[in-house]
């Protein structure tokens, strides 16, 4: 018989993919307006006309600088709320049950922004999208870790970031194609498919075992692992660790005969992870990494990379858009193996520092207007972001603490990542033009990129090869009080 780390069977590329779509909505959604924003503010009408027309529908929706930051904005903040939600409701209620609450949201919101007469209902369209890929981008990770092999969780833990380029990549090329009269509306409804697909999807996807033997139900735990692996695979190493992972604190004696006489660990509440000194250092890496991968600028390139560019590259700058996210893919997928290679934490400050340096060349090639700089400049940018301040950070929560607190955790951290990335939506054009346009903001965002290489040196522990959470941070375990 095999060993689950030998092991990679067509179900769980399956359960993988449908899971990302969810983190594909994300990177969609986050995109979607970039290169359509002067069609859809009636600011121009496209390069051709459009045979397809909504009827009864205007063809663009006149909005000044101010709404239309709100209309891009509002959708992070959909997506910090259903970041806070998501946590505890698949902590509860199982991560099967939360996956398919998403794609509500992920349907009606875009049918909300595809057939909105007015901006009041394309903004809440937005918001309820931010709900849905907030949500999403909180319980996926946590799923495709407890299904993936022991030793591979980092490669399909990075499967996350690559959906999410797979959706700035789709939403920016349909955006380069459809930027037409009405045609800006097929663009918002190809996100509405895309939940229909997943939600259908998910009737075959089975809940998570961890979930599962955590909540007392080990023979189906045992079922659904054996499934996942495959018939012939020998899964019995795989569920030592969880009772490993039970002797650490998650739940005694879990996958022992029933006895209710035995203690248990209950899940940890969104507010007991923060007061709890055990799992405060845990809290505050994962914080921290999520709020590096906002703030160091990447969304300023994902969002406004159309305008910002223009005035330097005025007939490229919508075909250099789909040419960076075609390379941040293809660096994301090229990168995934390296977490798992080299760990974590190098990946991490390798990508500060090439953030770092590559703000830099951004800020001087723009004030200089250097048109192959400024381009070399931002496909390094969104290259270095890949190797690990774009994937790694979702991975960390479910290996830094166990699994009873993982739920909790991660939802602080997307909070905290959804409100940086409002503060880059919303504040990103009007510091830059405070500034005085030119690039000026990239030095901001260098700096950005030191300090935080210097948090994540001093205040992330690399958790590559360390069994559980208690292995990562050196410490015994310790049992529910």
């Amino acid at each position: 018989m095999t060993t689950p780390n030998q092991r990679v069977t067509a179900y769980l590329v399956y359960l993988v993919f449908i899971v990302t779509l969810g983190p594909l909505q994300f990177g969609y959604h986050l995109a979607e307006l970039n290169a359509p924003q002067a069609v859809i503010t009636c600011k121009q009408k496209g390069s051709h006309s459009s045979e397809i027309s909504f009827h009864g529908l205007p063809k663009c929706l006149p909005m000044n600088p101010s709404q239309f930051g709100l209309v891009s904005s509002i959708y992070t903040l959909g997506g910090l709320l259903g970041a806070l939600l998501a946590g505890p409701v698949a902590t509860k209620h199982g991560r099967l049950l939360a996956l398919r609450a998403t794609t509500g949201f992920f349907i009606l919101g875009p049918v909300a922004e595809t057939f909105s007469p007015n901006i009041s209902l394309l903004i809440l369209g937005r918001f309820l999208s931010g709900v849905g890929s907030g949500a999403a981008i909180v319980v996926g990770p946590i799923y495709i870790s407890e299904v993936a092999p022991p030793n591979a969780r980092g490669f399909f833990g990075a499967f996350t970031q690559v959906m999410t380029n797979v959706g700035i990549l789709l939403t920016q090329t349909l955006g380069y194609f459809w930027s037409n009269e009405s045609l800006w509306r097929l663009i918002l409804a190809v996100a509405g498919m895309i939940g229909a697909l997943e939600l259908s999807g998910l009737f075959l996807v089975p809940e998570s075992p961890s979930w599962l033997a955590e909540h007392d139900k080990m023979g189906q735990a045992h079922r659904v692992l054996q499934r996942i692996r495959g018939r012939d695979v020998d899964v019995e190493a795989e569920i030592a660790n969880w009772k490993v992972s039970a002797a650490s604190g998650e739940e005694e004696a879990l996958l022992a005969p029933a006895d209710d006489s035995s203690p248990k660990r209950s899940a940890v509440t969104f507010m007991q992870v923060l007061r709890d000194p055990y799992y405060r250092p845990a809290l505050i890496a994962v914080v921290g990494t999520m709020m590096a991968q906002q703030l160091t600028g990447m969304n300023s390139i994902v969002m406004y990379s159309v305008s910002l560019l223009q005035s330097i590259l005025p007939t490229t700058a919508a075909l250099l858009t789909v040419m960076i996210s075609v390379l941040n893919l293809v660096v994301t997928l090229l990168c995934s193996p390296l977490p798992d290679r080299i760990g974590r934490k190098k990946c991490l400050l390798l990508s500060a520092g090439g953030m770092g340096c590559s703000s830099i060349l951004l800020a001087i090639s723009i004030y200089m207007n250097g048109k192959i700089l400024t381009a070399c400049a931002a496909l390094l940018f969104v290259s270095s972001f890949a190797v690990g301040l774009g994937p790694v950070p979702f991975i960390l929560a479910s290996e830094l603490v166990g699994p009873e607190a993982v739920g909790a955790v991660q939802s602080w951290a997307l909070g905290a990542n959804w409100a940086a990335t409002f503060v880059v939506a919303q504040f990103f054009p009007i510091l830059n033009d405070a500034l005085g346009g030119r690039g000026k903001v990239y030095w901001v965002f260098a700096a950005m990129a030191g300090l935080f290489g210097i948090f994540i040196y001093q205040c992330v522990p690399e958790t590559k090869g360390k069994a559980n959470a208690d292995e990562v941070w050196g410490r015994t375990s310790r049992r529910q009080d």
